[in-house]
């Protein structure tokens, strides 16, 4: 689907692994690294998927079939946030029904990271909404940063995750049923028209089939004026390390 060198991985939409994986988009890493010089955006693969503790990578891999596109040809890569990108203020609608837009955060460092509330995959969207409640929980013990910092969680599935919908995911996902959490952790869901835009910028892949959308994941750390100031791609990150993202943010501001 997309090949991000600078950090060694791709995104694949891969065939399902019986009594292990659904067919799903994933982002991997490979051993040896340099295998990665061998692909391309189209291009077919065969391989071993190894999974050690919370770490999973491909083995083996070989190429099955080339893309049709030459590799030169921007249109078959998926945009990737980089540092010093300024951020469009795309439109949201929060947990409350409110309009929101992601430029009405500037001054804040903003943690933006995408889920849907369906995601049954406990590496996917539960992982990254529990390391969020984390980051939120470690916040609150700091108020100085705290109130400089915004977490927002993003759905990409309009036609479910209403407003109602994100409140009960919010407060299964903080353990708290406070409405204060959204004073500084909101959950908003895209509108169909800005969707396809939104999910090119943040290099977001997704695909429904049979009630559940297959998709990668993709996190943000934006600065306080508005431009990016770290992304990551995949589950490979934790709380503590947005935490450091967060100081290092405000630190440069």
């Amino acid at each position: 689907m997309s090949v991000d060198k600078n950090a060694g991985a791709a995104n694949i939409d891969n065939e399902p692994i019986a009594g292990f994986m659904d067919p799903m988009v994933m982002s991997y890493t490979f051993k040896p690294a340099n295998v990665i010089d061998q692909l391309q955006p189209g291009d077919s693969i065969s391989g071993e998927v190894v999974v050690d503790s919370d770490k999973y990578w491909l083995e083996n891999v070989k190429v099955t079939g080339h893309s049709a596109a030459p590799a030169e040809k921007p249109a078959a890569s998926v945009h990737l946030p980089s540092l010093g990108d300024e951020v469009p203020d795309f439109k949201l609608t929060n947990q409350n029904g409110k309009s929101i837009s992601l430029h009405q955060y500037r001054g804040e460092t903003l943690l933006l990271t995408l889920i849907y509330t369906r995601c049954p995959f406990p590496d996917f969207c539960p992982r990254v909404s529990h390391e969020f409640s984390e980051i939120d929980k470690q916040l609150r013990s700091d108020p100085a940063r705290y109130g400089k910092t915004h977490l927002l969680s993003i759905s990409f599935d309009p036609a479910h995750d209403t407003p109602k919908v994100l409140r009960g995911y919010a407060f299964s996902s903080a353990g708290s049923k406070d409405p204060k959490l959204f004073q500084r952790w909101e959950f908003a869901v895209i509108p169909p028209p800005e969707l396809p835009e939104f999910a090119n910028y943040f290099a977001l892949t997704y695909k429904e089939e049979g009630g559940l959308i297959t998709h990668s994941l993709s996190t943000a750390v934006i600065a306080p004026d508005g431009k990016i100031f770290k992304w990551y791609h995949g589950a490979d990150w934790q709380a503590s390390d947005l935490l450091k993202d967060v100081a290092a943010a405000h630190a440069a501001s």
